[in-house]
């Protein structure tokens, strides 16, 4: 099995962990910030909503779970174009630089801007720039990676990653909790300097995106016209492997993104503060920063298969426990333990499917994979929000019941890449 790295991917994983460290920023303090008071909220705020033979409040939880959702809706939708479209042009550092320029005009605009709308059209922007990024980073690691060594690769590029954004929601809950601050004699609150430090990052992350990244030299492969799902197996045995990955991802990112619109009723009901909110959010990551490169290494030397069953086992329990425990202690664990499973999951999968993916396809395959964790966050920080309103438990509950879902289709549909095991035909076989 193969050991050296690429620079290029060391640089890329660098530059990304700086632009996920102020994007965690956002995910933390955004749902304290349009749960304060500095925040003008519309007037339908604590109205009653007839859903058929059901009923729910209109609360500032479930708007909070509107701005964070749209992120996840706008930049999933996107991510099979601009991924397609820099298969075709090659131009991967333009489509880079272009959305990290959007994301830190968005996290520019929560300063100047504090009504409800203003802050949800931010957020829109910040996901449209991410869908010209994301895409286009797991791509250029694919196309770096040699087969033996994706898996690792992988792994080592979500480690820094995560380690940015596990960073951040801890300096996160200490900025705001610090505030208020002067700067150059100006007065800002902790809130604000969260969101200067967010338009930092974003800045440092193009400086090294230009420093550092060149785009790769074309080959004579063209990335596929049509960019629409592959949903059946071409040989007709069942769901394409791919897709199967992408509907595993989405309930995989749901799983995760139900905790975080929450941030003031676990606080409540846990009886802490915004700091050990910021703790249990990222001990998730801490995990995720620990597990996925040894794990993305071992897939690569045993197969994604086993990985990827095993973390889905693991998940169900982690995720259903989240709804029920009453010591901030115990959610530390808990939510340390998803991160595990999380970790056994996502490497492995961008892996199986840069196996899979033809040349030249990289951004267009693996979109299906980023795609899926962007919806998975979008539907479960929307979800959460209204499923909380019958009890704080049922969107954990749910989120485990999709959870099992999940685990059916990777059994019955995804197999093996690595060596001669597998146990179900892969599409192009």
């Amino acid at each position: 099995m193969g050991s050296s790295l690429d620079s290029r991917i060391l640089a890329l994983a660098m530059a990304r962990m700086v632009d996920a460290l102020a994007n965690s920023f956002l995910v933390v303090v955004l749902p304290l910030y349009i749960g304060s008071q500095l925040v003008e909220l519309p007037s339908f705020v604590g109205t009653t909503v007839a859903l058929g033979v059901a009923e729910f409040t209109v609360t500032a939880e479930l708007l909070i779970g509107v701005v964070l959702s749209l992120f996840g809706f706008l930049n999933s939708f996107s991510q099979p174009v601009t991924g397609s479209i820099s298969d075709k042009t090659g131009r991967r550092k333009v489509f880079l630089l272009t959305g990290l320029a959007l994301v830190a005009i968005g996290s520019a605009g929560y300063i100047v801007f504090t009504d409800y709308l203003s802050i949800l059209l931010m957020r829109g922007l910040q996901g449209i720039g991410a869908a010209f990024t994301i895409p286009v980073t797991v791509a250029l690691v694919n196309e770096l990676s040699a087969a033996d060594e994706r898996g690792g690769n992988f792994g080592l590029f979500n480690t820094f990653r995560l380690l940015g954004f596990g960073v951040g929601p801890l300096v996160a809950g200490g900025v705001v909790a610090a505030g208020p601050y002067t700067l150059f004699a100006i007065p800002i609150s902790g809130f604000e300097a969260a969101f200067l430090v967010a338009v930092i990052g974003a800045v440092l992350s193009f400086a090294l995106i230009v420093v550092l990244i060149d785009d790769p030299e074309r080959t004579e492969s063209e990335a596929a016209d049509d960019i629409s799902l592959t949903i059946r197996n071409p040989d007709g045995s069942g769901l394409d492997p791919v897709f199967a990955l992408g509907l595993a991802t989405i309930v995989m990112a749901l799983s995760l993104a139900i905790f975080a619109p929450l941030a003031n009723l676990v606080n409540a009901r846990l009886d802490q503060g915004t700091f050990l909110f910021a703790v249990q959010f990222g001990a998730t990551v801490l995990a995720n920063v620990i597990f996925q490169y040894p794990i993305g290494r071992l897939s690569d030397r045993y197969g994604r298969r086993p990985f990827l069953l095993g973390g889905f086992v693991l998940l169900l329990p982690t995720t259903l426990a989240q709804g029920f425990v009453q010591e901030p202690l115990l959610m530390i664990l808990a939510r340390f333990l998803q991160g595990i499973a999380v970790a056994a999951v996502f490497a492995p999968s961008l892996a199986l499917a840069g196996d899979l993916a033809k040349e030249g396809q990289s951004g267009s395959t693996l979109s299906i994979l980023t795609m899926g964790f962007g919806l998975g966050v979008a539907f479960g920080t929307l979800f959460s929000g209204i499923l909380v309103g019958f009890g704080f438990a049922v969107p954990f509950v749910v989120a485990t019941l999709l959870g099992s879902v999940g685990l059916v289709v990777v059994y019955t549909q995804v197999g093996e890449t690595i060596g001669e095991s597998t146990a179900t035909p892969m599409a192009g076989d």
